[in-house]
């Protein structure tokens, strides 16, 4: 059945950020398919909420509390994965972000940062993970969380913004480099109703103005980039790789602006 190329029965996967937002919903949606999960972020009592979801679902959660703006704590949680469950099969590089500024107050080292914060550090985990996922599963799937933003212009976004145009071009050199074994895809995110976008969604007036600019005039919800998300990981997104799924409700232009003024 054509449901079944959805199904993640037995498999391992690493989902970064997945104490809230969209990591914690990638990671319940890979555990509702039937994949084990080791899920890392800052804050302990956040892991611990998702992590009992999980297994009242019948799934396996680990848990590793870890800051993933450090490099090295990416890179050692496919040894975790490992250790833990015996194999590893996906890896969800979800750690990003970074404030909006000005282009004439983002510094050099504010531009160095965003790199390493939202690149870098997935580099470091696919590094890792690779040998890992060959070892113990003969392959696997890879997948980025970039961002609307890394292709869609908008003022106070050159750091953020080109960080994650960066990942999704890391994307696809990345997935020439690891085919056919591995797939290597991204997902580009627009306005999803996160903590990041609590200000807006509570507010009447911006809310509305942001559905209005949006095509399919609604805010995302964390679900539907997990469904994403599950499609590129499972056998049904197998025939992919090297590529960025734009789950934006069909966004041509930014639909908030940060209100710089002109110079």
């Amino acid at each position: 059945m054509i449901l079944d190329r959805f199904r993640l029965d037995n498999r391992v996967a690493i989902v970064t950020g997945a104490g809230r937002g969209l990591g914690a919903a990638i990671a319940l949606g890979f555990a509702e398919a039937g994949a084990d999960v080791v899920i890392a972020a800052r804050t302990e009592s956040d892991l611990t909420a998702v992590a009992e979801q999980i297994r009242q679902g019948g799934r396996r959660a680990h848990i590793v509390v870890a800051d993933l703006a450090d490099p090295a704590a990416c890179a050692a949680l496919a040894e975790t994965a490992s250790a833990e469950f015996g194999r590893l099969d996906i890896v969800v590089n979800n750690v990003g972000g970074a404030m909006p500024s000005p282009l004439l107050d983002t510094t050099p080292e504010a531009l160095t940062q965003a790199f390493g914060f939202n690149v870098a550090n997935a580099h470091a985990l696919v590094r890792a993970a690779v040998p890992i996922m060959l070892d113990t599963a003969g392959g696997g799937s890879i997948i980025n969380i970039t961002s609307t933003m890394g292709r869609l212009p908008g003022r106070a976004f050159a750091a953020y913004g080109t960080a994650k145009a960066a990942l999704a071009h890391y994307t696809r050199l990345a997935a020439m480099d690891l085919c056919p074994r591995i797939r290597v895809n991204a997902i580009a995110p627009g306005s999803i109703a996160t903590s990041a976008l609590e200000v807006v969604a509570a507010d009447d007036t911006l809310r509305g103005a942001l559905e209005k600019a949006t095509p399919l005039r609604r805010i995302g919800d964390p679900a539907d980039i997990a469904a994403t998300a599950l499609f590129l990981a499972s056998p049904a997104g197998g025939y992919l790789t090297g590529k960025v799924i734009e789950t934006d409700g069909g966004l041509i232009a930014p639909n908030l602006d940060i209100p710089i003024p002109d110079l």
